[in-house]
């Protein structure tokens, strides 16, 4: 039996485990009688197979529903599928799930996010988005502190503290700290000379 897994887990010893469609379920995860159960012709199998965005079409006149759906595709995770088992996602996509969780609930009080690479593996536009999340959730009084390597993320940030001068063992110096304008100017910081650029672009790009 599955428990609802849908999948048996075979151990393989020195080879990564093997997955296993369940005999019993076919993948589906529930039981016959629960499965004739439809909404919209589709059962709770078919339902969890959906992308989030998809669902969010799919939930049409529930608003309550679709609100929570929002918020997934606000933070850039409108390709999940609902269904998508939590060990599956990566760093990034289970802090933005969290992110997610946080603002879809009730009212709170004055939170501090630390966020660890929150970007990775995301389309330009879906920073975009996550920055007017990251906004929203500003404009209420929480705080955040982004671990990040973006560039968009880094021009949209109050204050940036630039840790090296290299990697690892080569780092844990503060280069030079400010907002992203004043560490542009920093010709000895190499995130400097990166946003310098990405400044300057955006500036042209603004201006044209």
């Amino acid at each position: 039996m599955c428990n609802g897994d849908g999948y048996l887990e075979i151990g393989m010893q020195f080879l990564p485990d093997v997955l296993v469609k369940c005999s019993q379920c076919g993948g589906k995860r529930y039981r016959p009688e629960i499965l004739k159960i439809k909404y919209r012709g589709r059962d709770i199998a078919d339902v969890l197979e959906l992308t989030v965005r998809e669902a969010f079409t799919f939930f049409r006149g529930s608003p309550k529903v679709q609100a929570k759906l929002k918020m997934l595709i606000d933070v850039g995770l409108d390709y999940l599928r609902l269904g998508q088992p939590a060990n599956t996602l990566s760093g990034g996509e289970a802090q933005r799930l969290k992110l997610a969780g946080y603002m879809s609930g009730a009212k709170r009080n004055r939170t501090l996010f630390i966020l660890d690479e929150p970007t990775t593996g995301l389309h330009f536009a879906d920073v975009v988005q996550l920055l007017d999340c990251f906004d929203a959730l500003l404009a209420v009084g929480h705080s955040l502190i982004v671990v990040e390597h973006n560039l968009q993320v880094m021009k949209a940030a109050d204050w940036i503290i630039d840790l090296g001068p290299g990697a690892a063992h080569e780092g844990g110096q503060i280069v030079v700290q400010g907002t992203p304008e004043l560490v542009s100017r920093a010709k000895h910081s190499a995130t400097g000379c990166f946003l310098a650029e990405a400044l300057a672009k955006s500036f042209h790009e603004a201006t044209a």
